[in-house]
């Protein structure tokens, strides 16, 4: 098993062995139920189905109700599936509970979440375009300028950075140091941050 399911909680400060103040975040990461195991003779390919943190009773519908049914827990609301290689065979059974005890051994971990949303952004906010003068008689401050050529091929290219649509996208941070883990409370402390706000879902998964 290389990941598990969880939610941003927050940041803050800790002190390692040397009295140095390292900026942290708290994952609270599983326990995850195993919903579904997939294998090649029956699915085509090797998967297990993960589910983390308990659907409300009022809003749990019949498909998920007896989806989870099948593993002897609730419905979930985060489902996610992870893929195995075909050759080898997954060591888990569907009902089992997965811990974040399966990083006690791991120095490194990769974060996987969505940014958050910035709303319509210019084009020095959203690329770091530097703008243009800002000075008496100017009419380009924080223009985007010219964005295509000359009268000859007259049209804008493909990928043109442009104003738009900020945040709300899949990031991967990767080899963040694993500060320290408690597996009663399931929590993670991992060094620097990761995309997403507080109570975000996230991925942690063994760093390749």
């Amino acid at each position: 098993m290389v990941m598990l399911l969880g939610k941003k909680v927050g940041i803050t400060q800790v002190y390692d062995e040397a009295d140095k103040l390292l900026p942290v975040t708290v994952i609270e990461a599983g326990p995850c139920t195993i919903m579904q195991v997939k294998m090649v003779e029956t699915d085509g390919y090797n998967a297990i189905q993960l589910g983390y943190d308990d659907v409300k009773p009022s809003r749990r519908k019949r498909p998920q109700v007896g989806h989870a049914q099948k593993a002897n827990t609730t419905p979930k609301k985060f489902v996610k599936e992870m893929r195995l290689p075909d050759d080898v065979e997954p060591g888990y059974k569907v009902g089992d509970s997965i811990t974040v005890s399966i990083f006690a051994e791991d120095k490194f971990v990769d974060i996987i979440g969505t940014s958050k949303g910035k709303g319509f952004a210019g084009v020095m906010k959203r690329h770091g375009f530097g703008g243009g003068r800002a000075t008496h008689g100017s009419k380009v401050h924080r223009g985007t300028g010219s964005i295509g050529f000359m009268a000859t091929t007259g049209r804008v290219p493909k990928g043109k950075k442009m104003p738009g649509h900020m945040g709300v996208e899949r990031c991967t941070v990767k080899n963040l140091k694993v500060v320290s883990i408690d597996p009663e409370k399931n929590i993670v402390l991992v060094k620097g941050a990761i995309p997403g706000h507080a109570g975000a879902p996230v991925f942690v998964r063994k760093s390749r």
